[in-house]
């Protein structure tokens, strides 16, 4: 139960990163740094492998 919990919070968190990188190429397309898309492009990405890690833990059943 608690790996579907992890994997579904896992989910939420690169909907959110979504978000993320969809503001920072709004905001570096009107002017501002670029920092902002790369910030948002590393959040994405870490996201991504936590929910690939859960969602590959949740397949195995594995409990580590």
């Amino acid at each position: 139960m608690t790996n579907r919990i992890s994997a579904l919070i896992s989910a939420f968190g690169v909907l959110a990163s979504v978000v993320l990188v969809v503001a920072g190429v709004r905001e570096y397309r009107s002017g501002a740094s670029v920092l902002w898309l790369v910030a948002g492009a590393v959040i994405f990405l870490s996201a991504l492998y936590t929910f690939v890690r859960d969602a590959r833990r949740l397949r195995t059943g594995s409990a580590a």
